[in-house]
């Protein structure tokens, strides 16, 4: 058994909770989709515990620290600049500093073993492209998306759970096993851990055993990271806001 986990946004009080709701169950690796920072008051420390994880990807927010951030509007540009501002801190260890970044330049856009593939965004752009659940409707890119995935394709960035089929696309029920046997092809977008967009503010990941997967949802400290944002001039209030509405 493994768990997935994706877009964790500098939450380290709902990375933290999701790590210990992990522990309860045999699981043998963790896999992150990306996104491990972006928008949250705590980057440095999520990368610290990221470097643990066995698989890890990069987000389009780890594009940004490591190239430009293209595409961003306002809110999450200042936080991708505040970001770089922490990852380039003088008083840090030297040594500790070059590690983050390495550990940053080193992470893949994607993952594959057998008919299993790993991105953040899609299979046609693993970093940027969103698949939302709107988007079934659009039959050739669907079909262009699906023609990408040999069976199972897991994925986030969109910060809303869902599992995707070239019939259309299911809102998964928690903490019930879903078994992803009878799918031809199926898409599965993991959550996300530390900025649900759902309407519901608790961290979402999955358990995988290789057959079928389950969801599920941690609460977490949520006033610890609120308060941090508010208290970091540098990040926009709203960032804080928006994660008691789960949007």
């Amino acid at each position: 058994m493994e768990a997935i986990i994706s877009d964790i946004h500098a939450n380290l009080p709902a990375l933290e909770a999701v790590l210990r709701d992990i522990q309860r169950f045999r699981v043998r690796r963790v896999v992150c989709l990306g996104d491990i920072i972006g928008y949250g008051p705590f980057p440095l420390e999520c990368i610290d515990l990221a470097m643990g994880f066995e698989i890890c990807l990069r987000g389009n927010h780890e594009d940004a620290v490591l190239f430009e951030p293209v595409g961003f509007n306002v809110r999450a540009e200042e936080a991708i600049h505040w970001t770089l501002k922490r990852l380039n801190d003088r008083s840090v260890e030297e040594d500790l500093r070059r590690a983050r970044w390495n550990f940053l330049g080193d992470l893949k856009t994607s993952h594959s073993e057998g008919d299993i593939l790993y991105v953040h965004g899609t299979p046609r752009e693993p970093t940027r492209e969103y698949l939302f659940p709107k988007d079934v409707t659009d039959k050739k890119r669907m079909e262009s998306i699906f023609a990408r995935i040999k069976h199972i394709c897991f994925c986030g960035h969109t910060h809303i759970a869902g599992i995707f089929t070239p019939k259309g696309v299911l809102t998964p029920p928690v903490d019930k096993r879903i078994d992803l046997t009878g799918f031809e092809k199926v898409m599965v977008n993991v959550g996300a851990v530390g900025q649900p967009r759902d309407g519901d503010w608790r961290a979402c990941y999955l358990l995988f055993d290789g057959v079928s997967v389950v969801y599920r949802r941690v609460p977490y400290d949520i006033e610890r990271t609120i308060n941090t944002i508010l208290a970091t001039p540098e990040l926009d209030n709203y960032l804080a806001e928006r994660l008691r509405r789960g949007t």
